[in-house]
């Protein structure tokens, strides 16, 4: 009785960018809607709705970060993340060893 109404969570899955890229193309033809493709391949239809987005970013149709610069920047932020690091480390080590030398 009290699992009615409720849903389990999907597992998070990946796919191939050949797998996405198939996706959108059948969306763009125009023959099923984007959620009757989503419901046919076992996909949400907000997944579907961004891939169909981000391609259009990719193609220069629509304005927003392509794909290769959403992974640079992906990649900037975790070294500036590591770099922040890096420096709050060297900060401790500072502190500790000016109170060794007093």
């Amino acid at each position: 009785m009290e699992s009615m109404g409720k849903k389990k969570p999907r597992p998070r899955r990946s796919f191939t960018p050949e797998f996405k890229a198939e996706i959108v193309e059948l969306c763009r033809r125009g023959d099923r809607s984007v959620g009757q493709i989503a419901k046919d391949f076992d996909l949400t239809e907000t997944a579907v709705r961004d891939w169909v987005k981000q391609a259009e970013v990719d193609a220069g149709e629509r304005d927003g970060l392509t794909s290769s610069e959403r992974e640079e920047l992906a990649a900037l932020r975790r070294e500036n993340r590591r770099l922040r690091e890096d420096v709050e480390v060297l900060k401790r080590a500072t502190a500790f060893f000016a109170k060794e030398t007093r």
